[in-house]
């Protein structure tokens, strides 16, 4: 039996869109694009059509890893959680780096869903590894690439 994929609300909505735009847009364009190029004659020469095909293979590909991952994954729903002021998987986390006095927030996230640039980081990543089950007033030290980084635990959003 193949292991549950944590996942936001979020996470999902956003798969489920590009999952609806691949199937109603994309696919079609595609065949399209494949009809057409069809209609220029000598398959074996033709770079449209083996150029379309490619794309096909692609998004067709992706449909189905998409598939996968919803049909995997459970959903969770920070909000319907109290708030206990425990770091979970999709808490929202503020920490103070006691070495800089600079803040920054973090929401813990599946893997598929991290995105440091927006603050959205993977449940597995050493940070969030480091903070789960830790609470406001925690103080956490973290292996960065940098070397240890000590970061105290401000607040703890359920968003």
């Amino acid at each position: 039996m193949l292991k549950q994929i944590p996942m936001t609300v979020r996470g999902a909505e956003l798969l489920k869109q590009e999952l609806d735009y691949l199937k109603n847009t994309r696919r079609p364009e595609i065949i399209k694009a494949i009809a057409e190029a069809r209609e220029h004659g000598d398959l074996k020469e033709n770079a449209e059509y083996h150029a379309a095909r490619e794309q096909q293979g692609f998004c067709e590909g992706r449909i189905q890893e998409i598939e996968g991952k919803l049909s995997h994954c459970q959903i969770i729903d920070v909000t319907k959680i109290p708030n206990n002021g425990k770091v979970i998987f999709g808490a929202t986390v503020v920490l103070l780096n006691v070495d800089t006095e600079e803040e920054v927030s973090y929401c813990i996230v599946g893997d598929d869903e991290a995105d440091i640039k927006l603050g959205l980081i993977s449940v597995n990543s050493p940070i969030a590894r480091g903070l789960v089950g830790k609470e406001v007033d925690d103080s956490v030290t973290i292996s960065t690439p940098g070397g240890k980084v000590e970061f105290e635990i401000m607040e703890v959003e359920y968003k």
